[in-house]
């Protein structure tokens, strides 16, 4: 159980800077997609391993085809922790982000239910920016690991990417991975080159993705769910940035977090030093 390692090469450190996401090769064996599939079932079913209990979880709303989202799967799920807190997640993110050290900002296990082919928008993820959640963090230095627990493509409610949207630095209002109306947000963001691509995967496979790229996805219209575990990866000197913005995250620093105090307890764990 775990990740199986991969070298980042010049290429993919290349394409990782110029569009914002790279694909990285299939990173789990099919056992280890088993495992995570399965531990999908539990954690819906709130049956967790050991006595902690999760930050939090919910749907979008009561509709059947609404998006299901769990946070800090690892605090409940064995299979999960062991994934999100790899060494070698670690290291390939390190080496993307030219980073010494690398932590877990937090992991989201998340359930697309499929629609039989019905057209709607109830699972939807609006266009964002993963940042816009993050502005508590001292650094868009970010990256989001988004592995497939199955062939994935826009059928059946793939991520897309607007490549290079990544150097347009931190958008004001980008916090919106809950508006599920795509062509407003269009509107609203594609001020600039606005150039989607899929993020076609196959089950193992990862994407990592920058935290200030945007990136959205729409409906799966298969009768099947699109199941995926997501590690949120930070630099290891990150800390709590005075802002308007707050995050959960910084409630893991205590009752009273100071500004400056670095992200750096046991909620926070290290995957990869230099």
């Amino acid at each position: 159980m775990g990740v199986i390692p991969y070298n980042i090469t010049f290429a993919d450190k290349k394409r990782f800077d110029q569009d914002g996401y790279w694909i990285s090769p299939k990173l789990l064996s099919d056992e280890t997609i088993e495992r995570l599939r399965g531990a999908h079932d539990r954690i819906w079913n709130k049956d967790y391993d050991g006595a902690g209990m999760p930050l939090h979880a919910f749907k979008l709303s009561e509709n059947p085809h609404a998006l299901r989202k769990f946070d800090n799967g690892w605090w409940i799920n064995d299979e999960v922790r062991s994934v999100v807190t790899d060494p070698n997640l670690g290291e390939m993110a390190a080496k993307l982000l030219n980073e010494d050290e690398i932590r877990l900002w937090h992991d989201q296990v998340i359930y697309k239910p499929g629609t039989s082919g019905q057209e709607t928008t109830a699972g939807n993820v609006g266009w964002h920016q993963d940042y816009g959640y993050w502005k508590s963090s001292s650094t868009t230095n970010m990256v989001t690991v988004w592995i497939a627990l199955q062939d994935t493509d826009l059928n059946n409610g793939g991520m897309m990417t607007i490549l290079g949207s990544h150097k347009w630095g931190s958008v004001e209002g980008s916090d919106t991975f809950f508006e599920q109306d795509m062509a407003k947000l269009k509107q609203r963001f594609a001020t600039r080159d606005w150039i989607e691509e899929p993020c076609i995967l196959k089950a193992g496979q990862a994407s990592f993705h920058h935290a200030l790229t945007f990136h959205g996805s729409s409906t799966n219209f298969t009768d099947q769910p699109r199941l995926s575990v997501v590690a949120h990866l930070m630099p290891g000197n990150t800390f709590y940035k005075e802002g308007r913005a707050r995050h959960d995250n910084v409630r893991l620093l205590g009752p009273r977090p100071q500004f400056g105090q670095k992200f750096d307890n046991e909620f926070f764990p290290v995957l990869y030093r230099q």
